[in-house]
C-alpha cells in the first residue's frame, strides 16, 4: 500500500484483506469512512485505521473481515518448546526462530524492537499468555512464531500476576495495520479458552501444537 494519506478502493481492499467489491459495498452503505471525488471513492488512511481500531474495541471485527487463515501465518517450523525462566531469554528464543522465516529480513532489528517494546509495556495479557508483537519496515509480510514453555516465565508482570507459559510472537510489515490488529484479536480471543490453553500445555510435539492452533481457526 502506498504511504499517501488518500487511498483507492484497491488499496483499502489490500490493506483490509477483503475484496474490492466488499469495500465498494461498505462505502455505498456508509459503513466505512469514505468520500467521493467525482464518481470515484477515496478513503483517508487515518480514518480507516481509526475505523479498524474502533471495531476491535467493540468486538465487531470478525463479521466484517475474512477469518484469519492460520495455515498462512503459522507452520510447524515456527513452533518451539521453551524452557526459560526469564522473559528476555524466551523472547530471544522466539526471535531466533522467527528470524528464519523469509518474511524477516533483519534479525537484529527484530530482537531490538521486541525487547524495547516489552520494556515499555508487558505483552502478557493474563491467563498465562503473552503476545509480543511488532510492525517493522524490514518485515515483508505477517508471520507468527509460537512458544510453549515447559517452565513458568515469572517476570512478564501480567495484570493477573500469573506466570507465562504460552507465547505468540507476531511480526508484521509496517503497512499491515489492519491485518496485524485482526491477528492479535483472533489469537487473544482463542487463547482465552481454558481448554485450548490446557491442550497446548499438554502437547508433546510440535505437530500437536500446530494441529490445535489450526483447529482453533474454526472455533466458535
Amino acid at each position: 500500500m502506498i504511504d499517501d494519506d488518500i487511498l483507492t478502493i484497491e488499496e483499502v481492499a489490500k490493506y483490509l484483506r477483503v475484496s474490492e467489491r466488499t469495500v465498494y459495498d461498505w462505502a455505498q452503505k456508509g459503513e466505512i469512512p469514505a468520500g467521493k471525488i467525482g464518481t470515484v471513492w477515496r478513503f483517508k488512511k487515518t480514518e480507516i485505521e481509526k475505523w479498524v481500531n474502533d471495531r476491535l474495541s467493540v468486538r465487531t471485527m470478525e463479521p466484517l473481515f475474512n477469518a484469519i487463515q492460520v495455515e498462512s501465518i503459522i507452520s510447524p517450523d515456527r513452533i518451539v518448546f521453551l524452557n526459560y525462566a526469564s522473559k528476555r531469554d524466551a523472547l530471544l528464543a522466539l526471535v531466533e526462530n522467527l528470524s528464519k522465516a523469509p518474511q524477516v529480513k533483519n534479525k537484529q532489528e527484530l530482537a531490538s524492537e521486541i525487547i524495547k517494546r516489552e520494556e515499555l509495556m508487558s505483552t502478557a495479557i493474563g491467563r498465562g499468555i503473552a503476545i509480543p508483537h511488532i510492525r517493522l519496515p524490514s518485515i515483508t509480510d505477517l508471520v507468527v512464531s509460537v512458544g510453549v514453555s515447559k517452565t513458568d516465565i515469572i517476570d512478564f508482570q501480567a495484570l493477573d500476576d500469573e506466570p507465562v507459559r504460552i507465547l505468540l510472537m507476531i511480526a508484521a510489515a509496517y503497512n499491515q495495520h489492519a491485518y496485524y490488529l485482526q491477528t492479535l484479536s483472533f489469537f487473544s480471543a482463542r487463547l482465552k479458552k481454558a481448554n485450548l490453553r490446557n491442550a497446548l500445555l499438554q502437547a508433546e510435539s510440535v505437530q500437536q501444537v500446530y494441529n490445535l492452533l489450526i483447529k482453533a481457526n474454526s472455533a466458535e
